[in-house]
C-alpha cells in the first residue's frame, strides 16, 4: 500500500514497500517540462536535465557516472511535457548512496558555462537523431497540430533557434523558479528503510524556493489541421489523431480498454483488417496521449506511398464500425486481461511501480491503489467503451501528419475515403 509522507521543509515523499525483494527505486519529480515553458525557455527543461549530468560542486561528471558504478546503479533521467525525473535503480544496501548522488546532482548542479555550450550540440545532435527516424518525428508532428494553440503544443527537444537562445543566466533563472518545494514530488519502492529516506531528505531540500508559478492550463479550442512533410525515406509514415481524455477524465479506464482493441494488439481490429487480412503495412498501432489537463488519441501506420490511401480508407472503416456498433462482450473480456496482466506485471516491478506512483501524485495529486485500479477496469462496460468510441470515431475530425518521399494531398485522401 503507498504511503504518502509531508516532511516539515514542505517536501512530498511517497512510498510503498516491498520485503519480498532486494532492490529499490528511487526518483525525484519535478513539475518541469515543456508545458511551463515560452518562446524564450523552448527547450530549457530538457536542457537542464542534461545539465544535471555534467557536474556539481561535489562531483564531476565523470565522479557522478563512477560514484553510480560502485553501486551497481541504473540511473537516468527523462523529461516530458509536463515533468522530468531523476532515478535510480538499485539493491537496497545501496539505494541511500544512490539517493545521495541524485540529490547532489539536482541541488547542486553548478550549470558550468563551458558544459553548458557543448551539452547544446548533443542535443542539437539528439534532435537530428528525432528527425532522421521518421516513426519518432512524426509523433512531434502530430502532438504539434492536434495541441496547436495549447501549452502541449511545444516539443520537449526544442529547436536548434531556441537552444541558441538559452544560456547560463536564462536556464538557472528557470531552474529557481521551477525547481521548487511545492513542485517536486520524491517516489520510492521496493525494499528500503523508511526512516533514512526521510532523513536524507528532510536535510537538504530546504535550499529550494518554497513555491513555483502555476500553469496556465487554458486551452484553444481544437482546429482540425495537416502536414505533409517529404524527406528521402522509402516508407510513408502517417499518424492521425483527435482529442482524447485526460488521465483523471471519468472515461479514462474506457479510453485504455478501447484502445486495447482497436489498435493496441496484435489480435486488435486494426492490425488484423490492415496486417493480416489485407496485408497493407508491417506495423499498425493506436496510441492514447494522456496528460493531466487534456490527452489526445492516434494512430500510426507505416505503408508504401501506393497503399496510404487503402490503409487509411480501412483505418475509417474500423472507426466508424467501433462508434456504430461498439465492441463485444468477449472483446472487451479479453483487453480486461489484457491490461489488467500488463498494469500487475509492470507495478510487480519497484521501478516500474516508482513511476506509477510519482508520476500519479505530481500530476493529479492522488494515489491508485492496484486493487482500486483493477476495480476500475471491471467497472468498464461495453455502453463506456462506446461513449468513448463516439469521442474519436470520426476521422473527419482527425489532425493529419504525414512523412513521405512525395507529396501528397492527404486532405483529399481522407475526405475521399468516405466514398469507398
Amino acid at each position: 500500500m503507498a504511503k504518502e509522507i509531508k516532511l516539515d521543509n514542505g517536501i512530498t515523499i511517497i512510498t510503498e514497500k516491498n520485503t519480498m525483494v532486494r532492490s529499490a527505486a528511487l526518483g525525484i519529480w519535478v513539475a518541469s517540462g515543456s508545458v511551463y515553458e515560452d518562446d524564450l525557455t523552448h527547450g530549457v527543461s530538457h536542457f537542464i536535465e542534461h545539465m544535471m549530468f555534467k557536474g556539481t560542486e561535489n562531483r564531476t561528471a565523470r565522479q557522478i557516472a563512477e560514484d553510480m558504478d560502485k553501486i551497481g546503479a541504473t540511473f537516468n533521467a527523462m523529461t516530458g511535457k509536463e515533468a522530468t525525473c531523476y532515478y535510480v535503480k538499485t539493491l537496497t544496501s545501496n539505494i541511500y548512496r544512490g539517493a545521495e548522488i541524485l540529490l547532489d546532482m539536482v541541488l547542486g548542479s553548478t550549470f558550468d558555462k563551458v558544459e553548458l555550450d557543448k551539452e547544446r550540440q548533443v542535443i542539437l545532435e539528439e534532435i537530428k537523431m528525432v528527425k532522421d527516424t521518421p516513426d519518432d518525428e512524426i509523433f512531434d508532428l502530430i502532438s504539434e497540430q492536434v495541441n496547436r494553440g495549447n501549452p502541449l503544443e511545444r516539443s520537449i527537444l526544442g529547436t536548434p533557434e531556441s537552444l541558441a537562445e538559452i544560456d547560463r543566466d536564462r536556464m538557472v533563472d528557470y531552474y529557481r523558479r521551477r525547481y521548487a518545494i511545492d513542485s517536486i514530488v520524491v517516489a520510492v519502492a521496493g525494499n528500503f528503510d523508511e526512516q533514512k529516506i526521510i532523513d536524507m531528505f528532510s536535510e537538504k531540500m530546504g535550499v529550494l524556493n518554497d513555491t513555483a508559478p502555476k500553469l496556465d492550463k487554458t486551452i484553444s479550442p481544437y482546429q482540425k489541421s495537416s502536414l505533409v512533410k517529404v524527406k528521402d525515406i522509402e516508407q510513408t509514415h502517417i499518424c492521425l489523431a483527435a482529442p482524447g481524455v485526460s488521465y483523471d477524465h471519468e472515461l479514462y479506464h474506457a479510453f485504455v480498454l478501447m484502445n486495447s482493441i482497436l489498435g493496441g494488439s496484435m489480435s486488435s481490429r486494426l492490425f488484423q483488417n490492415i496486417r493480416e487480412q489485407k496485408g497493407l503495412a508491417y506495423h499498425v498501432s493506436s496510441i492514447n496521449s494522456f496528460n493531466s489537463f487534456t490527452g489526445f488519441f492516434n494512430i500510426y501506420t507505416g505503408v508504401s506511398y501506393e497503399n496510404a490511401a487503402e490503409t487509411i480508407r480501412e483505418i475509417r472503416h474500423e472507426l466508424q464500425k467501433m462508434k456504430e456498433a461498439g465492441v463485444t462482450e468477449e472483446e472487451l473480456s479479453i483487453a480486461k486481461e489484457q491490461v489488467k496482466t500488463t498494469s500487475i506485471f509492470s507495478l510487480e516491478n519497484p521501478a516500474a511501480l516508482m513511476f506509477s506512483l510519482g508520476r500519479n501524485k505530481l500530476l493529479m495529486n492522488r494515489l491508485f491503489s492496484v486493487d482500486e485500479s483493477l476495480e476500475k477496469y471491471n467497472a468498464v462496460t461495453t455502453q463506456d467503451i462506446l461513449k468513448a468510441a463516439e469521442m474519436i470515431g470520426d476521422l473527419d475530425n482527425y489532425c493529419a501528419a504525414v512523412i513521405t518521399n512525395k507529396e501528397m494531398d492527404i486532405e483529399g485522401i481522407i475526405n475521399e475515403s468516405k466514398n469507398q
